[in-house]
């Protein structure tokens, strides 16, 4: 088990939301786990950008906290599907939320972030 660098720090609900959505497809592996994408290979096709590797550590944390269940079937070779809890399933709203006001301020978003991008390659 891995040591933690920087003390947990749970003072607050973002506190709590950042502990447990931060990493960069977490959001993503919940939003398409709900649309029925269940098996990893479905989840590495959707999210191609992502290695197999923190797809996996990712799910595994989803899975600790308890907004994903694993379900493994005893076949050769093993399948193995995610689903969202009960749980992960009240966060679908938030994470629709979230995408709705991306997809309105989309514009101004996309300049924000490619104006940020110009100043770190400078």
């Amino acid at each position: 088990m891995r040591e933690r660098k920087i003390p947990l720090n749970l003072n607050c609900g973002l506190d709590l939301i950042g502990e447990v959505l931060y990493g960069k497809w977490k959001i993503r592996l919940l939003w398409f786990i709900n649309e029925g994408y269940k098996r990893p290979s479905e989840l590495q096709r959707k999210i191609p950008d992502a290695s197999r590797r923190v797809l996996n550590i990712q799910l595994k944390e989803l899975e600790d906290h308890e907004l994903v269940s694993k379900m493994i079937y005893p076949v050769v070779p093993p399948k193995v599907e995610y689903s969202l809890t009960e749980f992960g399933k009240t966060l679908i709203p938030v994470i629709a939320a979230l995408g709705n006001w991306a997809d309105t301020h989309e514009e101004h978003l996309r300049n924000v972030i490619k104006k940020t991008e110009l100043l770190i390659d400078e």
